[in-house]
């Protein structure tokens, strides 16, 4: 069986390289994904400024549900500070370091941040204990002892062109710049900026709590310590890391970086898998279908329908294996090309690496493999089943009648799909919008499975218009697109796909956008912006210094942060993790959240504002109690004193700035929102202000974006890179069909040419063909969107059209068309290089 599955594929090779084409592309895409998904549960920080420690303590930095997946929290969580002497005290601890981290930045003469090597500012700030987790640092200089000297790490020290015994301002935790000598300079990479320990420990705020604990230990002894910590720290929450896990450790934000590549592999899976299961399904039909006359005269000389389609699967996993191999190989280069997009995006760290291992890859060889033997099984069962005279009967044509079963089917997917891509208009929210590309794609696979009878009913009526009035050529191609529907109804499904799935994701992403932008614009007030992003932090006092400058009605803090919402759906237990804006009772001035109930003057204490979508799925309206996990772990019952209308443009949840106070990182107001009188003294009077104090930064209130690509936020572009990796994949699937399926059709070809049909009237009938081709699958794309792009727009922009480039449709369509042209006429002028006679003796 298998020596005869090698020869037939030899004699069917252009059929074949559409298979295989499709496998090379799928086991690419799912490697990929597999690479991402792994990095996210496997893959960790360089150990950094804690290279040197051989265990570290720190809390965990997770909230772990019942039955899901982690969610990062990415406040720092700190731990207390006598677990430094206790710890220390264990057999084999040879130095034991209580790390506490908090904004300290470097200003220059210019009262400009001093930026660090890696061009971001310098935000943190240590005590000398410190400097013993690093591994193999260099200090020139001697530790500060007094409350007004500082080290610095080389980095720094070079960009800001010190050296030990000279002075420099720092601004430490929301304090004004001070003067410090500079007692040394670390060399070590991201150090950062070292006080006395006493001086470190009052700055910080944080008596009594640290950030982690870093332990040394003797030579060898390091495992036997983790496991005595672990052991005494049970029970407690608290994690003990060792070897590669120790850089997350450093970063609170890590773990979010991770969750985030799990997350992104989880929504990229389940296209990638409907798209490369529907390409594979296409072109294994046409490669099994150009074979079934050779199939059927098995089975006239005694082949069973087991081993028919024992030997189409076959033939195709020889094909599958000779593809996946360099397919899994790109799919390893396009997660790395992925994870660089990701960094320079500023959605994961740069130092945060891809995790390799031969997991995707098998993942990917078993996926493909198994794909390629269901759907070449099934597209040899009918020949297989059938009687071995009607099988050889039906070699030269396609049933008469379409599979009226598979018809309905694909009428009630469409149905299906129409129905769902009504969610945006009841939730406003980004997983109301994706329900529209869900529906695309779902409409999609229910055109394939209906176009058969669709292309026939088409081929017929255009056959029918064309008999009297129309050249022989014309009549020529509609008879054909008649008579071959199941052919057809195979190319217009995959090109609708193609436009289909292009259509919806890419203006879903923009009409989001687009609405988020609107929210935005609409929301905010305030004509300015003041922040100090080089300081962690604004300083104290700058609130009170703005509302005293001349001109301005109103200002009011505004920052952001993760909470995790614990509620109840559908009577079982769940959760919702996003980022919460925080905002204090005077943000009305500055602020309109189109607020329909309650106030947000009642923003204070242990209180909350809820989006209307939220607010109304999870029964949380004014007055009741919702239940919340802080950035930092902390649990809270908060009150709902507000319901507003504009979520999508700040968040589903709003925290009273009292509620999240001691609750963040730094513990700093992030920035200030001021509205003015509108007069240029006014912005003259905030921009002096702001030269005044160093680190502060004026800007626009808003983006200057007005839903456009260019200022789109990471997650967007992620979006469409994913958008134009897919379509480059689908392109080259339905050329590479569309050749196999001219190719197979130098019988017919012949046999015209026998008949006296002139090689330039089959051009003119395939090109007619082509164009048939592409106006059908543009035009059954073009409905298969529009319903759902029209509710998509009217529930997110409140009208039936949707936000997005006007050259996209056109684009497409120019695409598409000549993809047809192309792959249909080149195989053509080939096919008709060879006299007929041989083309049919071949056969």
């Amino acid at each position: 069986m298998f020596r005869l599955a090698i020869q037939m594929v030899g004699h069917r090779v252009t059929a074949l390289i559409a298979v295989a084409c499709a496998v090379l592309g799928g086991a690419a895409l799912i490697t990929a994904t597999g690479v991402l998904a792994e990095s996210g549960l496997r893959s960790h920080l360089p150990a950094g400024r804690l290279a040197g420690a051989s265990v570290v303590v720190a809390a965990d930095q997770e909230f772990h549900p019942p039955g899901d997946l982690a969610l990062a929290l990415p406040e720092r969580r700190r731990i207390p500070a006598q677990l430094v002497g206790e710890l220390g005290k264990l057999p084999g601890v040879t130095t034991s370091v209580g790390d506490i981290g908090f904004p300290a930045a470097l200003v220059d003469a210019h009262g400009r941040v001093v930026a660090s090597s890696s061009g971001g500012p310098q935000v943190s700030g240590h005590g000398w204990s410190s400097t013993k987790l690093l591994a193999g640092a260099r200090v020139t200089g001697s530790a500060p002892t007094a409350s007004g000297e500082v080290a610095v790490d080389s980095a720094t020290a070079a960009a800001a062109g010190i050296k030990p015994g000279d002075r420099v301002q720092v601004v430490v935790n929301s304090r004004p710049a001070s003067a410090y000598r500079v007692s040394a300079v670390v060399n070590a990479p991201g150090a950062g900026v070292y006080f006395a320990d006493r001086t470190a420990v009052g700055l910080s705020g944080r008596s009594g709590r640290v950030d982690l604990v870093g332990l040394r230990t003797a030579p060898g002894a390091e495992a036997r310590v983790a496991a005595e910590v672990r052991t005494k720290l049970k029970g407690t929450g608290l994690l003990t890391v060792t070897g590669a896990e120790r850089g997350d450790t450093a970063a609170p934000g890590a773990g979010a970086s991770r969750s985030l590549l799990v997350l992104l592999a989880g929504s990229l899976s389940g296209i990638v898998l409907l798209i490369t299961g529907f390409v594979m399904a296409s072109a294994l039909a046409v490669a099994i279908g150009g074979q079934r006359r050779d199939l059927a005269l098995m089975r006239a000389v005694g082949a069973t329908p087991k081993q028919i389609r024992r030997l189409a699967a076959a033939q195709s996993t020889v094909v599958a294996a000779v593809a996946v191999a360099p397919g899994v190989g790109l799919g390893y280069l396009l997660a790395g090309q992925f994870r660089g997009l990701l960094a320079d995006r500023g959605v994961i760290p740069a130092e945060l690496p891809l995790t390799f291992s031969p997991l995707p890859a098998l993942a990917a060889i078993v996926l493909m493999l198994l794909a390629v033997q269901a759907s070449a099984r099934c597209s040899a069962w009918r020949t297989s089943r059938m009687p071995a005279t009607e099988a050889v009967a039906e070699s030269r044509s396609e049933p008469r009648n379409p599979s009226r079963a598979r018809t309905r089917i694909g009428v009630a997917v469409i149905v299906v799909a129409t129905v769902m891509s009504a969610l945006p208009l009841f939730s406003r929210t980004v997983i109301g919008a994706t329900a529209t590309s869900l529906a695309g794609i779902i409409g999609a696979i229910g055109l394939a499975m209906a176009g058969p009878a669709l292309v026939r009913g088409i081929g017929g009526a255009a056959a029918r218009a064309t008999r009297y009035g129309g050249s022989a050529p014309t009549w020529l191609a509609m008879a054909n697109l008649r008579a071959y529907a199941l052919r057809n109804a195979g190319i217009v499904s995959t090109l609708a796909m193609a436009v289909v799935f292009v259509l919806t994701y890419t203006f879903t992403q923009t009409t989001v956008l687009a609405a988020t932008a609107q929210d935005t614009s609409a929301g905010t007030l305030a004509q300015l912006r003041l922040s100090a992003p080089g300081l962690g932090g604004l300083p104290d006092g700058t609130l009170a210094a703005v509302r005293k400058t001349a001109g301005v009605k109103a200002a009011a803090p505004v920052g952001t942060t993760t909470v995790v919402w614990e509620y109840k759906e559908f009577g079982d237990p769940a959760v919702d993790s996003g980022s919460a804006t925080i905002l204090t009772p005077d943000a009305a001035g500055v602020l309109d959240l189109d607020v329909r109930d309650g106030s947000l003057s009642r923003l204070s204490g242990r209180t909350v504002a809820v989006s209307s979508d939220v607010a109304r799925t999870r029964s949380a309206t004014v007055g009741h109690t919702v239940k919340l996990v802080l950035g930092d772990g902390t649990r809270v019952d908060a009150k709902v004193v507000a319901v507003y209308g504009r979520g999508l443009g700040f968040g589903t949840v709003v925290l009273s700035h009292d509620l999240a106070a001691g609750h963040t990182t730094a513990a700093l107001d992030q920035s200030l929102l001021i509205r003015t009188d509108g007069s240029a003294k006014a912005r003259q009077n905030l921009t002096a202000l702001a030269a005044a104090r160093p680190g502060l930064t004026l800007g626009p209130a808003n983006s200057p974006s007005t839903g456009g690509l260019k200022d789109a936020p990471p997650e967007v572009w992620i979006n469409l890179a994913t958008i134009i990796v897919l379509l480059v994949y689908l392109l080259l699937s339905i050329a590479n069909k569309l050749v196999a399926a001219t190719a197979q059709r130098r019988v017919e070809l012949g046999a015209l040419r026998l008949n006296g049909t002139t090689p330039r009237q089959i051009r003119a009938m395939m090109r007619r063909e082509a164009a048939m081709t592409a106006a059908t699958a543009l035009t059954t794309a073009l409905l298969l969107s529009a319903i759902p792009l029209a509710l998509l727009g009217q529930g997110f922009l409140g009208r039936p059209w949707p936000a997005g480039p006007v050259w996209l449709l056109p684009g497409l369509a120019v695409m598409v068309t000549g993809i047809a042209f192309l792959t249909i006429e080149l195989p053509t002028r080939q096919a008709l290089r060879t006299p007929p006679a041989d083309a049919i003796r071949a056969y």
